[in-house]
């Protein structure tokens, strides 16, 4: 029977088909019947309007295999009259696409030349013409409108390869999954393009987890939706659909797809701790670091919020410990945030508790939450001492007494030890500390101008130690308080002021310094003494300046004046200062002027001729003196016996003692006997000295040559400048002599002889060696040494050893 009801419907529909189909080419065939004649049909296709045409769109079927085919023929009025030829432009004609459509000059036929693809064109306007042979217009341009009719041609097709969607488990039949979608590109208008979508086949992830129908689609939206019941995540992970979709309502071409539908998880299991109780330890005096691990188990999906746990801690009422989750386990990672002390609280015992990070779905089993226990035993440890602040402060004045308590009673051991105490840094040395008590004294007096005190804060760094060895160290921040400790200074304590009294800007205008800060310093208070209060008096000018002033018109000279200063410290610090004031005769603008500006400025005294005479004078007195000091000193440089020795001369006195240094100029300026070095010159050679005059030689003095083998930039050693008292000791003084000659970079290295300055030829002196005489040491008698005392004994004996 059912057999029997299937052939029939398949019949049925056969015939609905070639009933389609035949009325579709009836209907083309009166199309195309009514587009070739359509002067048939006039009140219908063909409507003449004011000499113009109006003809029908003209339908052509796409894909047409009867190439060339006659479309419509147009005629024209003109065509009774004479001969008409008629033209066509327009897409497919002569534009793009061309060569499509042609028209017949003679008769006016429109004819296709090519099959047509409605997907790329689906329809033409073109222009006919009536022209003359002339190529005159005979009528006005008629348009012709060509549409292209679709043919079902191309399939339809999925938008996408493969689909993806989740559905979350458990969820009720007619949830909605996912969507999907195809494109036909055939008209959209016609059945060609009217789709149908439908699942063909359905496959479980894992296989066969799952056997029956899950997932449905709706055929004319493409919307999958659940079907059944039972999406359990724990069972079944994804499914795959095999899509289907067809135009035509299913009857005509087809395309297919697959869609993926994984399973999503809800949060339907809760946290469970495995084990349930815990034993750890903690070090005492320690934070921040882990102690233990908690482990939890979830059958959800792993790294999801439904998976991650979050834990809570209870019974910890000081906040000593935290928890946190490790992303990776999912354990419960227990760590310790603030110290703990072994002395107070050696156990701990802590309950933890856990849940998911998302909310337990309600379609979850109804369970307990889940809680362990830890107990967490601390250990004890050596504690370093503790300093009772840090840093410790101290608030002390500057000009604390050395030996003050400062502070006390500064630090603390947990474990009771005994402490030392001592002092890291002190760059002063202004701190003393007690190493048993730890008591801070001051050790000397402050100064807050030291450089280690900024802002008025003195650091200094203390350190306590244990019996154990361990220690800790604290800053001493020491506040330093001014103190008035300095009397102010006045300044200046010399000046001028005019003669007379009666000048209002007469005055010296006095201040005063102070090494003290504020508030121990201005504003300054200027007194006077009793004794000087009679003839000056001081005009106090602002906190820091005042003005010294006579009472009385006083004569020209010198004047000691006490004045009194006062700072404004406490206690008040007072200094008294002599200013020494030079009163003088004052020009106009009220300034000092010399004694000869005030005889000048003056109209009594002598007269201006006067004056010139005895400047003249003293002129002509000053210049005599120096005439006769000149004819003096060049006297003096003969005062030796022709053909003596330099050492030998008319003097009785001992001559060694005139034996000087040639780095030298003399025994000083009492000195008058000394010996004159001028004698060792070339009288060609010697540089002139300034004003002196010489009347026995009329040859002046040259240039000393300079010494072109001397670097004279290096630095020479240090010779030696007095000869010894001892008269043994003067070998060893030429020989430092000699050795300090050798070490000397700035004289010629042949010579070891040190040579102390250029003697020339020709002295006026005799010679003091053999070294410049042309005889040897033999032909020199120096018995006459012998007479000059023991001191030359020895100097006769080293030339002499006869």
């Amino acid at each position: 029977m059912a057999v029997r009801m299937l052939m029939a419907c398949m019949l049925g529909t056969l015939l609905c088909q070639v009933w389609s189909s035949a009325e579709t080419q009836r209907k083309e065939d009166e199309l195309r019947h009514q587009a070739l004649y359509p002067w048939r049909n006039q009140g219908k296709g063909l409507v003449r309007v004011k000499r113009d045409w109006i003809i029908p769109p003209i339908r052509v079927l796409e894909n047409s295999k009867q190439v060339p085919e006659d479309l419509v023929q147009i005629k024209s009025d003109k065509i009774f009259t004479g001969e008409v030829i008629y033209k066509l432009e327009g897409p497919g004609v002569d534009q793009e696409p061309k060569n499509l459509f042609e028209i017949d000059d003679k008769t006016g036929v429109i004819r296709s030349k090519r099959p047509l693809n409605r997907e790329k064109y689906h329809s033409f306007t073109l222009k006919a013409f009536a022209l003359s042979p002339s190529g005159e217009r005979l009528e006005n341009p008629t348009t012709i409108e060509i549409v292209v009719l679709d043919q079902n041609d191309n399939r339809p097709a999925f938008t996408q390869n493969q689909f993806t969607g989740t559905v979350s488990e458990f969820s009720v039949p007619g949830t909605s999954v996912m969507s999907v979608s195809a494109t036909d590109a055939d008209d959209p208008m016609t059945e060609n393009a009217y789709l149908s979508y439908s699942i063909i086949d359905q496959e479980s992830i894992p296989a066969n987890a799952v056997t029956k129908t899950m997932f449905g689609i709706n055929n004319q939206t493409g919307a999958i939706y659940t079907r059944d019941v039972g999406l359990d995540r724990e069972v079944v992970k994804s499914f795959r659909l095999k899509l289907q979709v067809a135009d035509m309502g299913g009857m005509g071409l087809t395309s297919e797809s697959v869609a993926i539908i994984h399973v999503s998880d809800i949060n339907n299991h809760i946290p469970q701790f495995s084990p349930a109780s815990y034993s750890m330890t903690s070090v005492e005096n320690r934070k921040d670091y882990e102690i233990g691990r908690v482990n939890v188990t979830d059958r959800d999906d792993r790294g999801t919020g439904n998976w991650e746990a979050k834990y809570f801690i209870s019974n910890d009422p000081h906040g000593n410990f935290a928890i946190n989750t490790d992303p990776d386990t999912n354990q419960g990672v227990l760590t310790v945030v603030k110290p703990l002390d072994y002395e107070a609280q050696n156990e701990y015992n802590l309950i933890l508790t856990v849940e998911n990070i998302n909310r337990l779905s309600n379609k979850a089993p109804n369970l307990p939450v889940s809680s362990a226990t830890v107990v967490v035993t601390v250990v004890n440890e050596n504690e370093a001492p503790h300093f009772r602040e840090d840093p410790i402060q101290i608030v002390v004045p500057e000009s604390v007494v050395p030996g003050t308590l400062l502070k006390n009673n500064i630090a603390y051991d947990p474990d009771n030890s005994d402490l030392r105490y001592d002092i890291s840094r002190d760059p002063e040395r202004w701190l003393d500390i007690n190493k048993d008590t730890g008591d801070i004294s001051a050790k000397r007096t402050f100064n807050m101008r030291s450089p280690h005190v900024k802002n008025n804060i003195y650091n200094a760094v203390v350190k306590v130690t244990d019996a154990d060895g361990v220690s800790t160290t604290a800053r001493v921040a020491i506040i330093l308080k001014e103190t008035n400790d300095f009397p102010p200074q006045l300044l200046p304590l010399s000046g001028s002021v005019c003669r007379d009294a009666g000048r209002m800007s007469s005055g010296l205008v006095l201040t005063a310094v102070d090494e003290d800060l504020p508030p121990h310093a201005a504003p300054f208070i200027f007194e006077m003494s009793e004794d000087a209060s009679i003839n000056w008096t001081v005009i106090q000018v602002n906190g820091t300046h005042s003005l010294l002033q006579p009472l009385v018109k006083l004569e020209a000279g010198e004047y000691a004046v006490t004045v009194l200063v006062s700072d404004s410290g406490s206690p008040i610090l007072s200094a008294y200062a002599q200013v020494n004031v030079t009163v003088c005769l004052c020009d106009s603008f009220g300034d000092c002027k010399s004694e000869v500006g005030a005889i000048f400025g003056s109209s009594v005294g002598i007269s201006f001729f006067a004056l010139i005479i005895i400047m003249a004078s003293i002129a002509i007195l000053l210049l005599l003196l120096l005439l006769a000091v000149a004819v003096t000193t060049c006297g003096r440089r003969h005062h030796m016996k022709k053909g003596t020795g330099l050492l030998i001369g008319d003097s009785e006195d001992d001559i060694r003692d005139n034996v000087l240094n040639y780095d030298e100029q003399g025994g000083g300026e009492e000195d008058e006997n000394a010996f004159n070095i001028d004698l060792l010159w070339n009288p060609l050679d010697a540089p002139s000295t300034p004003g002196s005059y010489c009347p026995v030689s009329g040859v002046p003095r040259g240039k000393q040559p300079l010494r072109k083998d001397a670097p004279h930039n290096l630095p020479s050693p240090t010779y030696p400048r007095r000869p010894p008292a001892d008269p043994t000791d003067i070998e060893d003084y030429i020989n430092d002599g000699l050795e300090a000659a050798d070490n000397d970079p700035n004289v010629p290295p042949y010579d070891t002889a040190l040579i102390y300055d250029y003697e020339g030829e020709g002295s006026l002196a005799g010679s003091l060696s053999s070294i410049a005489s042309g005889s040897s040491d033999g032909d020199q008698d120096y018995d006459y040494l012998n007479d000059w005392g023991p001191r030359f004994q020895k100097l006769a004996n080293m030339y002499d050893p006869r």
